[in-house]
């Protein structure tokens, strides 16, 4: 039997919702960025194109030897750019911080070391980034046949949070989502069911949250939950359970219960649904960018598009404030 010709072609994305927000911020001046040892094709080529779109301008940290060495071997232009010498990966780390708490950075950005190393640093209790938030992640998904971006947190620092931690898991991922210009911000907080289950945890934390946020203690959003991720994204499914909220069907951030439910979901979307995911760490002085290897370009572009459009939300309320 012969092999169908759509079975051997890849799968193709259309990125138009990560094309989207990079238009967004590209209407703002770039934000200085400190990349933490990037001495490899994949975060170099992301310092380069990021800057082609005045998304970013690189300070790259890391020793000067290695990364003009794999600019070469992979022909990219770096001339541009300004290095911060550094001896190896975790000097480059401390130095990357050290040029954010000096305010010579507006963001960070992991190149070739262990996200470990980069977030180690950016979480020292007297040297680091820390601020009265608790640090969280976020993916920003590009999923096929969805009509906006599908944000889901925290599923990849925060392993198993607990009620405090969730409610600024919450209020970071909404402020950043309205930082990217969405002002209709509406959180499910995931379970495995729709209704409040003493012998679920998750389902307790979640109807906490919502009343916690109907006074006043988690702002910018509705929130609804527990939901279960059928009911959170398909109409159709809420409405068949008779949940009516101006969230269920229609969430377009997913609070999960826990790093390791985050984790799975985000990997199915990529690797069953054929999503993108975007990454970036919240919480900290300034948004840090987290690309792995792994991610195509447009991914890694569209991280440097939510850190500038951060950072940007970032100096206008630290204008507003001189004012």
């Amino acid at each position: 039997m012969p092999v169908l010709e759509a079975e051997v072609r890849p799968m193709q994305r259309s990125h138009e919702k990560y094309d989207r927000l990079i238009a967004r911020a590209r209407k703002l001046p770039p934000a200085r960025t400190a990349i933490a040892h990037p001495c490899d094709q994949s975060s170099l080529e992301s310092a380069v194109e990021g800057a082609k779109l005045n998304l970013i301008v690189p300070i790259l940290v890391g020793p000067r030897d290695k990364i003009e060495k794999a600019a070469a071997e992979n022909k990219l232009d770096i001339s541009k750019f300004e290095i911060v010498e550094a001896e190896h990966s975790h000097d480059a780390a401390s130095k990357a911080v050290a040029l954010v708490r000096e305010g010579k950075a507006e963001a960070l950005m992991k190149g070739s070391l262990h996200t470990d190393e980069l977030m180690s640093a950016a979480v020292a209790r007297d040297t680091g980034l820390r601020t009265a938030r608790r640090i969280s992640h976020c993916f920003i998904m590009d999923v096929p046949g969805h009509s906006e971006p599908l944000v889901i947190t925290d599923a990849a620092v925060n392993i198993a949070p607990n009620l405090k931690d969730k409610v600024d898991i919450a209020q970071n991922a909404i402020d950043m989502v309205h930082a990217m210009g969405v002002d209709d911000v509406r959180v499910a907080i995931l379970s495995a069911m729709e209704t409040v289950n003493p012998d679920v945890p998750s389902t307790i934390e979640a109807a906490a949250l919502c009343k916690m946020a109907d006074r006043g203690q988690i702002t910018g959003a509705e929130l609804d939950g527990p939901l279960a991720l059928d009911n959170a994204i398909s109409p159709e499914a809420a409405a068949i359970k008779k949940i009516k909220s101006p969230v269920a069907g229609r969430a377009n951030v997913l609070l999960v219960p826990d790093l390791e439910a985050g984790n799975m979901l985000a990997k199915s979307l990529s690797f069953l649904a054929g999503a993108d995911a975007a990454g970036i760490v919240l919480g900290a002085r300034v948004p840090i960018i987290l690309t792995s290897r792994a991610d195509d370009l447009p991914a890694r572009l569209a991280s440097c598009a939510v850190a500038l459009l951060l950072a940007a939300s970032r100096r206008a309320d630290a204008a507003a404030a001189i004012q």
